[in-house]
């Protein structure tokens, strides 16, 4: 035991007197002689140095029980000496340039011994905090304290790497990305005790083939009753060993910048892993839409897991680790969420003063609501107000840009003003686009409707220039209401759009298509709640306005050859002449109408089934009669050259009607 405690008094840290006079005390407790033989065998002590010649200090500090050192017995020290030597010799293993570094929880290492060993140090130094050495004898004490510094600065270094290597190897990593099909889904697995983390969006599809795609899907949500384990469980308790003991050692600051550095650089990586990336301002600005499309959904599900889940992870794990140690624990959690959390808001900021354009506006809701969303989980959870101000002003700039790209999109409908037209009369591409893209808008109606004011120069245009009624707009939402006059400028465009046809037949379908598609899309989509029912009737009668203004424009000429007007009920040479003309004429009509409309396109099954129900109802009954009353007036060899139909023939040709593919001439078989 001597031989231990004299080469540990003979460490670094103390004096040579200091050493002496340590040496000389440590014999006189271990002779456990009388005051009075001790006092002589340090008289004769100090005749060999003249350093021990203020001995009778070292006798009275013993002695006394008022002096820090009282309290200092063989026992005490003994178990000092053991932890110092714990401490001592861990750290010269540890420290040795030839020798592999170990864990302390690794064999053939004992984390209890260690820990016990820096435990009784720490009850040294915490001594010395509440009772100081006397200056009568705080030589003796002063070592020691010297010692325990030493010994707990060795330990704290130790503690510090084992923090480090400890978060380090036992952090739950983040599955790699998988891929199902053309469609990336993000799965994030950690220990996951309920629910997936999943992904299944895709960007916009064709407009032009309404049935088969779709602008966009919205990604998954994520549960609330989701949660990660994000440290193994079964490292919880080393953890909160060492973190405990270097708090009670004042090493709060070491242990802050260790934790909060791990911890950080791992929520970085779960945002690689999510597809978000550090990204400057100009970058994002730069990236093709394509990619930034990609980008903008990875965001939205990252800012989804990491504010619904990894950050609620990270504050459970912060309670658990560090208990009560409420300041601490907070300023922990801030400065290890702070990192992820301000790549988020960088991007979202980006985003939100990118060039607006109308394909960006579902993207820019989807990153608006899944921020307004978690937004309350931010702030219950991170109590820096720097964060919490930067995620308010990007939910605004957010909130600002889809307001500006909404304004873009009406713009680009008023000055949509091509003047080529759709030659089948089918429904023009510009309605298909802005009918997909209001179906979709409809699922973001709470974020629109906090979002949209109506501009009095939009009100007055509604009410003067599309022959709107203001008061239609009183029971609406704000998001209906922009619908309404969204609606008005596309009927009126469409308008506009019929006046390229000359043939007022063909301006006549083009209309009654464009406006039953328009109706089937509202009445088949929740833009009918928005729109009301009265809406909808008063468009389908519209639709059967132009039905019935295609009727009358494309057969009347032919319906007028079936007329008995001019032709007398005799078989004079004047009546046949008569009714061979009427017979001609009506032939005439009827293949002109028939190679021009079967060129004509009904995109909408029932539509052209009932178009062609009303052209029969009108023209066969019609044909039918007069060919009955006239047909026996030319009878002969010559009477197929004149009638060349009967009425079952003119109702096999008419289900070919609006079919969109042009007839050849021949086509058509005429009656022998």
């Amino acid at each position: 035991m001597a031989a231990t405690t004299t080469t540990s008094l003979g460490g670094p840290t103390g004096g040579g007197d200091d050493r002496v006079l340590a040496t000389a005390q440590q014999i006189l407790k271990s002779l456990k002689a009388p005051k009075e033989d001790r006092e002589d065998m340090l008289l004769i002590f100090s005749t060999f140095d003249n350093r021990l010649s203020g001995i009778t200090d070292l006798i009275n500090g013993d002695d006394s029980k008022s002096s820090d050192d009282a309290d200092v017995d063989d026992e005490d020290l003994d178990r000092f000496d053991a932890a110092e030597k714990v401490i001592l010799v861990d750290a010269s293993i540890y420290t040795e340039p030839s020798r592999q570094s170990t864990s302390l929880f690794d064999p053939p290492n004992d984390p209890v011994e260690y820990f016990t060993a820096v435990d009784e140090i720490i009850q040294w130094m915490e001594h010395f905090t509440i009772a100081p050495p006397h200056q009568s004898a705080g030589k003796t004490g002063q070592i020691i304290l010297d010692r325990a510094e030493n010994a707990i600065q060795l330990a704290m270094s130790r503690l510090e790497d084992e923090l480090r290597h400890v978060l380090i190897c036992n952090t739950v990593p983040p599955d790699s990305v998988s891929r199902c099909s053309t469609n990336r889904r993000n799965s994030l697995s950690f220990s996951v005790h309920d629910g997936v983390i999943d992904d299944n969006s895709s960007s916009f599809g064709d407009v032009s083939d309404p049935g088969s795609h779709r602008f966009h899907e919205r990604g998954v949500s994520l549960g609330d009753d989701l949660f990660v384990d994000l440290v193994r469980p079964e490292s919880i308790m080393n953890l909160k060993d060492i973190i405990d003991r270097m708090v009670r050692s004042g090493y709060e600051r070491e242990c802050l910048q260790v934790y909060s550095s791990v911890r950080r650089d791992a929520l970085v990586e779960c945002l690689a892993i999510l597809g978000v990336e550090k990204m400057s301002i100009e970058e994002v600005q730069k990236v093709e839409w394509k990619s930034l499309d990609e980008k903008m959904k990875n965001w939205v599900q990252a800012v989804k897991a990491v504010f619904g889940v990894l950050l609620s992870g990270e504050k459970r794990l912060c309670d658990s680790l560090f208990g009560d140690l409420d300041d601490l624990k907070e300023i922990c959690f801030n400065e290890t969420a702070k990192g992820c959390v301000m790549m988020l808001l960088n991007f979202g900021e980006a985003v939100a003063i990118c060039k607006r354009s109308p394909e960006k506006l579902f993207r820019i809701l989807d990153m608006y609501e899944a921020l307004r969303d978690r937004l309350p989980d931010l702030e219950d959870m991170v109590t820096d107000e720097f964060v919490i101000t930067e995620a308010k002003g990007v939910l605004r700039g957010l909130g600002e840009a889809a307001k500006g790209t909404f304004s873009e999109f009406e713009s680009c409908i008023r000055n949509e003003t091509s003047r080529k037209p759709v030659l089948t009369g089918d429904v023009h591409p510009l309605l298909r686009y802005v009918m997909n893209y209001l179906k979709l808008l409809v699922d973001y109606g709470d974020a629109m409707d906090s979002l949209l004011q109506i501009s009095e120069e939009a009100l007055y245009r509604f009410e003067n220039d599309l022959g709107g009624d203001g008061s239609q707009l009183e029971a609406l939402s704000p998001l209906g209401r922009q619908i309404l006059l969204l609606m008005s400028e596309l009927e009126y465009n469409l308008d506009e759009k019929s006046k390229l046809y000359e043939d007022s037949a063909l301006q006549q379908v083009f209309l009654m298509n464009n406006l039953h598609y328009l109706v089937r899309k509202v009445k088949d989509s929740d833009l009918r709640g928005l729109l009301g029912d009265d809406w909808v009737r008063k468009r389908r009668g519209q639709v059967r306005q132009y039905a019935t203004a295609y009727l009358r424009a494309s057969w009347s000429k032919a319906l007028s050859c079936l007329k008995d007007e001019g032709i007398g009920s005799s078989s004079n040479n004047a009546s046949r002449v008569a009714l061979k003309e009427r017979f001609k004429n009506f032939n005439a009509c009827f293949e002109e109408i028939y190679r021009a409309q079967t060129a004509w396109k009904v995109p909408d099954d029932q539509l052209r089934e009932e178009m062609r129900i009303n052209i029969s109802e009108k023209v066969i009954p019609a044909y039918r009669s007069f060919m009955g009353r006239f047909s026996g007036q030319l009878e002969g060899r010559h009477a197929g050259k004149y009638i060349k139909y009967i009425p079952e023939d003119l109702e096999t040709y008419l289900l070919d009607l609006f079919e969109g593919s042009p007839a050849v001439l021949h086509h058509i078989k005429r009656k022998s």
